[in-house]
């Protein structure tokens, strides 16, 4: 039976590792770029990418591992995006864009040279077992096996940190995919990609809010992956409170190829880098604190309590003796009913700021204060 309500996990998110980078609330945003097909089935162009990807500043970039007869049966559909390119067999199309075990071998060590991470989405039991053997540091699932539990439990297997999108899934298949994760003992190494899967999608069906939504109903890291034309939408998905991105990377979007229009170029993609960085800068910390950078305006825009004529010595103070004017630096107003009643030590001229020095208090009115204070 299916629950209705979220599942009590007595674990929280302190972070899952990737290579040398810790990925988690706190800890600066990972970008992904996802090259996907966009190689054309060519391994220079897969190069390419890498070094692209790289000047971007993308921490990582992923690959899909497939072969076409073993992941889609003759004659399968395309989608309505991938028709309106002139592809109308899904099998056909996927076999154009393949790459073989040693260009992805080839590639594997390349990105070493480069220094950026590789990433591949397997899409078999067998793609993910070579995925394995070439030792990357993490393994990424597309959103269509969130509910493919031989290639989940086998991912879980592999004792690598997984990252798993959430494309047109139900609630409740996120559920049962969690808890596949956590009956292995495996929560720690989960990671969720909120996604739509929808190419491109409009900025209207991003839903960005379901970020928080996962990030509160599981204890792990949260991201999105993005299939949105837009570069924005990083720094959007940052303020949402995503921890990890992904996004779609061309050399050029007029290249041919199912998601070359809805990816971005190398200049797009690092405008979303540093939007993204910027975004998770400008969010801060929840805690508010007084920063630095407010003091000035503080102290100079605040009130303090004021003399509102000459006062003479000995002069038990009244409402009427007070005001409230700039700077700041004197008693402040939340105090006055401290200062009511008290006696002027000295003459205080009218436009005066008052302060602690100038009035009487009891031992008790002052013992009191100096906690207050």
């Amino acid at each position: 039976m299916r629950r209705s309500k979220p599942k009590v996990y007595w674990s929280s998110s302190t972070g899952v590792l990737i290579g040398h980078r810790t990925i988690g609330p706190g800890e600066p945003v990972y970008i992904i770029a996802e090259a996907g097909v966009n190689h054309n089935g060519r391994a220079d162009t897969a190069r390419k990418l890498v070094d692209a990807a790289k000047r971007a500043g993308a921490d990582a970039i992923k690959f899909q591992v497939f072969t076409a007869e073993n992941l889609v049966i003759p004659n399968s559909p395309t989608a309505t995006y991938q028709n309106q390119q002139g592809h109308v067999d899904q099998r056909k199309m996927l076999r154009q864009l393949e790459l073989t075990r040693q260009e992805f071998t080839d590639l594997y060590r390349y990105c070493k040279e480069v220094g950026i991470e590789f990433l591949a989405t397997p899409f078999s039991i067998d793609d993910l077992e070579f995925v394995l053997e070439l030792g990357v540091s993490a393994i990424k699932l597309a959103s269509p096996d969130l509910v493919n539990v031989p290639l989940l439990e086998k991912a879980i297997l592999s004792n690598l940190p997984v990252i798993v999108s959430t494309g047109a899934s139900t609630i409740e298949e996120i559920d049962d995919a969690v808890d596949c994760f956590s009956n292995h003992g495996s929560l720690s190494r989960l990671i969720l990609f909120h996604c739509i899967s929808s190419y491109p999608t409009p900025l209207s069906d991003t839903n960005l809010a379901v970020i928080g939504n996962l990030a509160q109903r599981f204890p792990v890291p949260v991201g999105f992956s993005d299939h949105t034309s837009e570069w924005i939408t990083g720094a959007l998905a940052v303020a949402a409170g995503a921890v990890i991105l992904e996004k779609h990377f061309t050399l050029d979007r007029l290249m041919p190829g199912p998601d070359q229009a809805l990816s971005l170029d190398e200049t797009q993609m690092g405008q979303y880098i540093s939007s993204a960085k910027e975004a998770q800068m400008a969010m801060g910390t929840p805690q508010r604190r007084l920063l630095p950078c407010e003091h000035e305006v503080r102290n100079v825009s605040r009130g303090s309590l004021v003399s509102t004529i000459d006062i003479p010595s000995g002069t038990i103070l009244t409402p009427a003796m007070l005001t409230v004017k700039r700077p700041g630096g004197g008693i402040e107003p939340a105090r006055i009913k401290d200062v009511m009643g008290t006696r002027a030590l000295a003459h205080i001229p009218a436009d005066t700021k008052i302060d602690w020095t100038m009035i009487q208090l009891t031992a008790s009115e002052s013992e009191a204060i100096q906690n207050q204070s």
